[in-house]
């Protein structure tokens, strides 16, 4: 779990998906993940699926199913695949986290992504430092809205503000990173996006 490889193009892009239950209470969501990977000495671009729903149905005929697994007895999947246009690999991840306090949705994503990372078939870049508490993930989160709001308009695409949000929390972070801050970041993202709804965050961000 120590790789550190230098990463090339994004280190982890997340989406979420745009099928969402309820909007009075805390919507299920299930979110997908590509690890970026690095292959042959060259990053091949994160693959984003969305609409999925439970499992991770891969088109047989665009991927070729490398390995996968399971964690908390099938609560989150992933699957490690290949590109059959361009030989690249990517991992996919889905988490469904319904019904889970914020904290606890990030416990599920670090296992699934500890698991994920440990099986892969190609070397994945990993984040510095033990994983982020519940107040790092917090101040995380809160760093994030406060450079969200001070830079661009509500409801800004999550994918337009990345940049901006991870070089503050680097800045904030400086010196003492943590596992996690780049989920707090894209959770703050997400948020400020309207994709998703303000109970996704720690509650000391809302």
């Amino acid at each position: 779990m120590a790789t550190d490889l230098e990463a090339i193009g994004h280190d982890l892009a997340i989406a979420f998906t745009s099928r969402l239950e309820s909007r009075t209470h805390r919507r299920r969501r299930t979110r997908m993940a590509a690890l970026a990977v690095l292959a042959a000495g060259a990053f091949c671009a994160a693959a984003i699926a969305s609409g999925i729903g439970a499992g991770l149905p891969l088109d047989p005929t665009h991927w070729s199913i490398l390995g996968g697994g399971t964690v908390d007895d099938g609560r989150a999947e992933y699957v490690h695949a290949k590109n059959l246009a361009d030989g690249s690999n990517s991992t996919f991840m889905v988490e469904h986290d319904a019904g889970l306090p914020a904290y606890q949705a990030f416990l599920l994503h670090e296992r699934t992504l500890a698991a994920a990372q440990e099986s892969s078939p190609v070397p994945v870049r990993v984040e510095q430092g033990e994983r982020c508490t519940a107040a790092e993930l917090t101040r995380a989160e809160v760093v994030a809205l406060r450079t969200l709001r001070a830079s661009f308009p509500a409801g800004t695409n999550a994918d337009a503000t990345k940049a901006a949000v991870d070089d503050a929390l680097q800045g904030a972070f400086a010196g003492s990173p943590c596992r996690g801050l780049e989920y707090g970041g894209e959770q703050a993202r997400l948020v400020y996006a309207g994709t998703e709804p303000e109970a996704l965050l720690m509650a000391g961000a809302r």
